[in-house]
């Protein structure tokens, strides 16, 4: 049985939705995957862009919101948050028995500059994320 993921952030529009296509791309027969955000905004077209570079087509994604998931009594066997620090505040904490972990990823919604250079920082965060991403499913695997 596959065990299940839930990767949070505030919007649902970036690093949650790069790490869920991560895992899913990466060791998803393992896993089950979900991804959701506090405050669900609209998937960055940026991501969508860095993501499609390295074969990843997530432009069909919807965002959808944490208490979504609350209110039909999901749970999951592990949760795992990606705010960066100056919004790990505002991070929710899933309710239930899961392991939670976090990663502090910079929010793509906050880069400043012109287009090619946001989306050059979203690659250096889309790549920092399949790194985490790696090692999660390497030691979720010996377990």
């Amino acid at each position: 049985m596959k065990k299940t993921v839930l990767f949070v952030c505030i919007h649902n529009s970036a690093r949650s939705q790069m790490a869920g296509a991560w895992l899913k791309n990466l060791c998803g027969e393992y896993f089950a995957v979900e991804s959701a955000g506090i405050d669900p905004g609209t998937l960055n077209p940026l991501v969508v862009k860095a993501m499609a570079e390295v074969g990843i087509d997530i432009s069909g994604n919807q965002t959808k919101g944490v208490a979504e998931l609350i209110e039909v009594g999901k749970r999951f066997d592990y949760v795992i948050t990606v705010c960066d620090q100056a919004s790990a505040e505002r991070c929710p904490i899933f309710p239930g028995n899961a392991k939670k972990l976090h990663w502090s990823l910079p929010d793509p919604a906050g880069l400043a500059g012109t287009d090619e250079e946001k989306l050059a920082a979203i690659r250096e965060i889309r790549d920092d994320i399949k790194s985490k991403v790696e090692v999660f499913c390497a030691d979720a695997a010996k377990s």
